[in-house]
């Protein structure tokens, strides 16, 4: 079976952990590819390559002030993603109250006198 192209969309190019963990590294705002190899500890042609991956997506978007280009997080572009996990959220969510009546139901046993 042949492997998903990486360019695609959001979902393949995030299936990857170095570039999950290159949003992680620009969660917080803006950085430039040598901030990045350094945070993350990944050769530079590896972060390039990454970011390249995720650029042409559009869940990284960048800007250039003077020789260098500095990176941020398109989160519009994560959207996608963020709606289908929303989903297993509710679901969670759902058994999670659940099972805090059932909780509070095995209390109110418990308090009852015998």
């Amino acid at each position: 079976m042949s492997r998903a192209a990486t360019t695609t969309d959001a979902f393949n190019a995030v299936a990857e952990t170095s570039r999950r963990d290159l949003l992680d590294a620009l969660a917080g705002g803006e950085a430039s590819v040598n901030e990045l190899v350094e945070r993350l500890q990944l050769p530079q042609p590896q972060v390039s390559k990454h970011l390249a991956v995720l650029r042409a997506v559009d869940v990284v978007r960048y800007r250039t002030v003077g020789r260098q280009r500095l990176y941020r997080v398109n989160a519009v572009a994560l959207q996608p993603i963020h709606e289908w996990v929303s989903a297993f959220e509710r679901q969670w969510n759902q058994r999670l109250d659940r099972l805090d009546d059932l909780f509070a139901e095995l209390q109110q046993e418990q308090e009852r006198p015998t």
